[in-house]
Parts: structure tokens; sequence; C-alpha cells
């Protein structure tokens, strides 16, 4: 029996990319699909997002650290005196209009490690790190000692990974493979000659009775344009910062600065404080 098993990663709330992906995965005739973390924020999708993902069958699940993010702002455990928490607490009210907060605990239950045997063949598959959903140890740059972690305590042949929006692939000291599928809903490139390229990226693991027979790194093109229509109608909040993200490949999550004078410009403090004396 052949497997083909697509590799879903980062989707970051982008709508259109998601079903453009889905179209291109259902095409390559998928037999399975793991999802490897940060499904909503910074994007449009909300409830019908969460919908399509639960029509899918996804055999495997481990939590990204946009999870956590969504999940510690619904619960009042950020600090919003620093701007990017103040960005992810209004962000999460976003969600909040269509997604019930007992959908967003039930993220955490997700774990950050999975071990999976298909074929014969062991992955395990994680967001980042087994212990471990944030950080950088694993760009592309990271000591070979930080990526043997991702094989500690398990006798995997392959392990798979999320988190730095790049497709990738190395080898462990031990000589196991080690998979990036990129991101879906925001690509990211160091290079501005590569990030001229920000169709959605992700991987098919092709495997038979013989092992793996094909890693296909897939990238996909989808409307960019519709989908900031689309978080133009739903009054996105931060809405310049996801239109650079899509259009230039150029991130500001970190960006204390342009976040302060976008959350002071926009009123969102002001909304945030509202929403918090609304619910008390």
């Amino acid at each position: 029996m052949k497997h083909k098993i697509a590799l879903l990663s980062d989707i970051h709330g982008n709508s259109t990319a998601l079903e453009a992906v889905l179209a291109d995965a259902e095409k390559q005739r998928v037999t399975d699909y793991w999802f490897l973390g940060d499904l909503l924020m910074p994007g449009t999708g909300r409830r019908a997002m969460l919908d399509r993902m639960q029509q899918l069958p996804i055999s495997l699940q481990v939590r990204g650290n946009w999870e956590d993010s969504l999940w510690h702002a619904l619960h009042g455990k950020l600090d919003l005196d620093k701007p990017s928490h103040l960005y992810l607490t209004r962000l999460c009210h976003f969600i909040l209009e269509e997604v019930r907060p007992a959908e967003i605990d039930r993220l955490q239950d997700l774990p950050l490690q999975v071990q999976a045997e298909v074929a014969g063949l062991k992955i395990a598959v994680s967001h980042h790190l087994p212990d471990k959903n944030w950080g950088r140890e694993l760009i592309h740059i990271g000591n070979q000692a930080d990526f043997d972690r991702l094989f500690e305590g398990n006798d995997c042949a392959i392990a798979v990974y999320g988190h730095i929006h790049q497709q990738f692939l190395r080898y462990g000291t031990g000589g196991q493979l080690i998979i990036n599928p990129g991101s879906i809903g925001q690509p990211f490139f160091l290079d501005a000659a590569l990030r001229q390229d920000l169709r959605a990226q992700y991987a098919i693991l092709e495997i038979d009775e013989a092992g793996l027979t094909e890693v296909d790194f897939r990238r996909v093109a989808y409307d960019v344009q519709e989908e900031l229509r689309l978080a133009r109608e739903l009054s996105l909040p931060y809405f310049d910062i996801y239109e650079e993200s899509l259009v230039k490949g150029i991130h500001h999550t970190h960006n204390h600065d342009l976040l302060r004078e976008i959350s002071r410009r926009e009123g969102y403090d002001r909304d945030i404080n509202q929403f918090l004396n609304e619910k008390t």
C-alpha cells in the first residue's frame, strides 16, 4: 500500500492559502494529513477554518506556539504593556468573535511531539523541539546538537517539524532524516531574491512497503489579493502588518516600535480595555 501524507504547518489564519493547498493535495491523491501547528492568527481564519480542518482526515496533530499564545491571551496571561502581547490579545479578540473559548482550551490538549509509524518507518513529529514549541534553535543555521534533540528518547528514522516557515531537509548526526514542510500562510526567506516567491508551502511524504519513496516539497499559488480583500471585509486587526507579510514576506511580530505605533493609531489598547470591561 502506498501512503501519501500531506504535511501542513504554520497556516496562521491564511484562509485563501489553505484552500489552495488543500485543493492541490486532493489533486495529488493524498491519503492522510498531519498538522504541525499554528493554525489561527494573524490572518482571516476563524470559524470556517476550524470547521474546514475538522473535515479533513487528519490523523496526527501537534500544538504550535501560536496555539499557546492564543490560549494565554484568552486567559489574560499576557502583559498588555508589551506591544507584542497587546497585538496577540487584540487578535485573540478577533478570533473570539466566532470561536468559543472552549475550542481554544481544547487546543491546549494537543501534544508537543507525536511518534508515528507508517509501513514500519518510525517518524517523530513536532512543531519545534520535542519539549518546546517556540524559539530559534532549529533555524537553518542551528546547531547540529539541537537538531539531534528531535531524536532523543526515540528510535525514529525521520523527524518532521514546522515553526521556521522554511522548506528544509537535512540529517541528524545518526543519519536520520529531518524535514520541514515550510509555511502555508507565511513563508519566510532571508534572501531577497528567494523572497519574491511567497507561494503557500507544504510537503508530501510518499511511503510504500519498501520505505520512503519521495519527499515532495510543494509550492502552491493562491490569490493574495482575495485574502487581503477578505481581511479588509472582516476588519482584521493590524491589517497593514498582515498585508506586508503576504505581499513582501516581511514579518513584524516582534517589531515592538511598529506594533506600539499601530496600536495607538488604531486604538487597539482602547478596544482591549473595553472588551475586558464588558467581560467583568
